[in-house]
């Protein structure tokens, strides 16, 4: 009985050492104001598309690096940051990448080489480009501005953008831009379906059909929950326009 009763307390210490390695290998991903934070979003977005446990760690906001990088003041950004299985990865890019040879299975990236090759092709312009789309719209998931003048330099941007949607849509037939689910692409663009809400923009009836289904997610529902729990921390980027 005591024999019985010992080879259990062991095997219950074993278990919990087990768990407590478990739990401290658990994935971390650093993300700045997920009000504001537009590159935040598309990090924290595959990591829900790829079904990774995670942990979220909030950069300092009184971090000058960090409010920089909000404020799009800075030549590159740090942040969103994955830790996973001792090593970290720092470019939205990156963590897709690794996502998609971590978990094949969520189909981040397309397994077709033509769709493949336009999903990261338009995921590479849509990290690198859009410069005054991203000046004159910053992203702020808790204001809305109905009737938002939508001056020259940004309309170009948003009538590539909505030439980019309609092509992946109409090859796709939808919903998403590559299908049926949601892929490293549309987690790149959402940011800029979130812009389109806050400020109002017009769209052609499929983009605005496009841009309320990456809205409806209920990943993005939960972030969006989460940015309207924040408190206000950029005054400049909550003027009144």
């Amino acid at each position: 009985m005591h024999l019985l009763l010992h080879c259990e307390i062991l095997l219950w210490a074993g278990w919990k050492r087990l768990k407590g390695a478990f739990e401290m290998a658990k994935a971390v991903l650093t993300i700045a104001s997920k009000n504001y934070g537009s590159w935040s979003l598309r990090g924290w977005l595959l990591c829900k598309l790829a079904g990774l446990g995670f942990d979220e760690r909030h950069a300092d906001s009184d971090d000058p690096s960090t409010r920089a990088e909000l404020l799009l003041l800075s030549p590159s950004f740090l942040v969103p940051c994955l830790a996973d299985d001792g090593i970290k990865i720092w470019d939205t890019l990156a963590i897709a990448e690794y996502l998609n040879e971590l978990k094949p299975e969520a189909k981040l990236i397309p397994a077709d080489r033509t769709e493949r090759a336009r999903c990261r092709s338009i995921s590479g312009e849509m990290h690198s480009g859009f410069s005054n789309l991203r000046s004159a719209l910053p992203m702020n998931c808790k204001a809305h501005y109905p009737g938002f003048k939508v001056w020259a330099g940004a309309r170009a941007d948003i009538d590539r953008i909505e030439t980019i949607w309609r092509e992946c849509l109409q090859a796709s037939n939808g919903p998403y831009l590559f299908g049926a689910k949601p892929c490293m692409a549309d987690a790149m663009f959402a940011p800029v379906c979130s812009r389109f809400t806050t400020y109002d923009v017009q769209l052609d009836p499929a983009c605005m059909a496009y841009c309320r289904t990456i809205m409806a997610m209920p990943a993005m529902q939960e972030w969006i929950e989460g940015a309207r729990n924040e408190p206000d921390e950029l005054e400049e980027l909550d003027v009144e326009f």
